[in-house]
C-alpha cells in the first residue's frame, strides 16, 4: 500500500508541473521541491527484475580495483528485485580471503546519464566488518580519460568498521584518494532504517545533503575551475555496488562470520531544473 501510495505521487510529480510547488515523500517525511525544478527520470523497483534499460551488470574478476575481495557477477545469489526495492548481497562463496566473495555493481553508463540537477538515492545499509557499500557517479567521458581525470561524486560511501557514519565527497585530478576532500557524517540509524543521500548539483558547484536537500553536509565549489579541479560539467552515470575488503573497506580486516550481507535501495531519482 505505501508503495502504491508514493507511485501516485511520483505521477502527480510529473504530470502536475504547473503547480508552484512539487513535494515528493521521503523517508516518511513530506519535503516541498522547490518549484524550478521536476522529476525526469526514476528507478522505484517496482518490477520483480533489473531494469536494463537503466542498468547494466559490471563483470569484474577479483581484486580488478582497491584491492577489492569479490568478484562482480550477475548472478541472483546476490541480487533481486521485489516489493518495490534492489537489494544487492555479497556473499561469502571460498575461504575468507581475496578471492573468497561475489557481489553485484549496476552501472547506468550509456543507458541513464544526467548533467546537472538533484540526483538522490535512498538505501539502508548493512553490518559487520569489511562491507564497502557505495552509490556515486562518474564521468561520461571515463573510458576514455581516465580516472580521476573524469571526475567522481561519491553521494554515499559506507565502510563497516565505521558503523553509522557515511561519507560524501569528490574526486579529481587535483584532489583524489581515500582522505582528501571527505567528508564523515554521523548517523546512528544508518544500518537499521532508510535514509534519503542526495546532491544538488549545478554549473557552480556540488551540494551533498542527508534526508532533505535542506540539510547540507559538505559543499565542493573549487575557487578556480580548469579540467583538473572541475571535470562536473558533463553528463555522469550512476553505480550502485556492494564491495567487500579493499585498500579501504577492508583497511581494519574482513569478518568472515558475519555474511551474507546486503544493500537495500529503495529508489533512484533524479530532479533537473524545469
Amino acid at each position: 500500500m505505501y508503495k502504491m501510495f508514493r507511485s501516485l505521487i511520483l505521477f502527480s510529480l510529473i504530470a502536475s508541473l504547473s503547480c508552484t510547488k512539487e513535494k515528493e515523500n521521503v523517508s516518511n517525511k513530506e519535503v516541498e521541491l522547490p518549484e524550478e525544478y521536476k522529476l525526469v527520470w526514476a528507478d522505484e523497483f517496482d518490477g520483480d527484475k533489473v531494469n536494463l534499460d537503466n542498468w547494466s551488470f559490471v563483470l569484474w574478476d577479483v581484486g580488478k580495483v582497491n584491492n577489492e575481495w569479490q568478484e562482480y557477477v550477475e548472478n541472483t545469489d546476490n541480487y533481486k528485485v521485489t516489493n518495490g526495492r534492489l537489494y544487492i548481497t555479497a556473499t561469502k562463496t571460498g575461504d575468507n580471503e581475496k578471492g573468497g566473495y561475489t557481489s553485484t555493481r549496476l552501472s547506468s553508463q550509456k543507458k541513464q546519464e544526467f548533467k546537472y540537477g538533484r540526483i538522490e538515492f535512498r538505501a539502508k545499509m548493512m553490518k559487520g566488518k569489511g562491507t564497502w557499500p557505495a552509490l556515486w557517479m562518474l564521468g561520461s567521458n571515463h573510458d576514455e580519460a581516465g580516472w580521476p581525470e573524469c571526475g567522481e561524486i561519491d553521494i554515499l560511501e559506507y565502510v563497516g568498521y565505521q558503523p553509522n557514519t557515511v561519507h560524501c565527497n569528490i574526486h579529481t585530478k587535483s584532489d583524489y584518494g581515500y582522505t582528501n576532500n571527505k567528508t564523515s557524517i554521523n548517523l546512528k540509524t544508518t544500518e537499521e532504517d532508510f535514509h534519503t543521500y542526495g546532491i544538488i548539483w549545478t554549473n557552480e558547484k556540488i551540494q551533498f545533503y542527508i534526508d532533505s536537500p535542506n540539510n547540507i553536509k559538505n559543499t565542493y565549489t573549487p575557487t578556480e575551475k580548469t579540467a583538473k579541479t572541475w571535470p562536473f560539467d558533463q553528463p555522469f552515470y550512476l553505480i550502485m555496488n556492494f564491495a567487500v575488503g579493499g585498500n579501504w573497506g577492508g583497511r581494519e580486516g574482513v569478518d568472515g562470520n558475519i555474511w551474507p550481507q546486503t544493500m537495500e535501495v529503495d529508489y533512484v531519482r533524479v530532479y533537473q531544473l524545469k
